[in-house]
């Protein structure tokens, strides 16, 4: 029997400090949506201006959707993952380091980005 991937629930802050995202069961799957903006993002960035689709650019970035459908693989959570910053959409692997913080990898092709969450509050 496989083992099960480390639990990720809960609220993190991003590397860049600009948001805290919250990461919660749905369905057979862990999702996570943004549930703060903190002082440190773009003054007056409000809304997903940058998506690649001109419908959803006026969506508000608290509550957007960040990651999609995170399926445990047994070593780490694979899903994707939606960068509002840049408007794309990646494959993604997340997975908590031993220090208890939230390892988050985005890829596009073979090019990644590896960032270190930290737990919020």
């Amino acid at each position: 029997m496989a083992q099960a991937a480390e639990p990720v629930l809960g609220r993190w802050v991003t590397q860049n400090q600009k948001a805290v995202v919250e990461i919660a069961p749905c369905g057979s799957a862990v999702c996570g949506h943004i549930v703060k903006l903190l002082p440190k993002s773009d003054v007056g960035k409000t809304v997903d201006e940058r998506n690649s689709n001109p419908k959803l650019r006026r969506r508000p970035l608290v509550g957007l959707p960040i990651f999609l459908s995170m399926k445990d693989s047994g070593d780490d959570w694979r899903g994707r993952l939606y960068d509002p910053q840049y408007g794309n959409t990646y494959s993604s692997v997340v997975s908590r380091n031993p220090d208890g913080t939230l390892r988050v990898k985005g890829c596009y092709f073979i090019i990644c980005k590896t960032q270190t969450w930290k737990p919020a509050g």
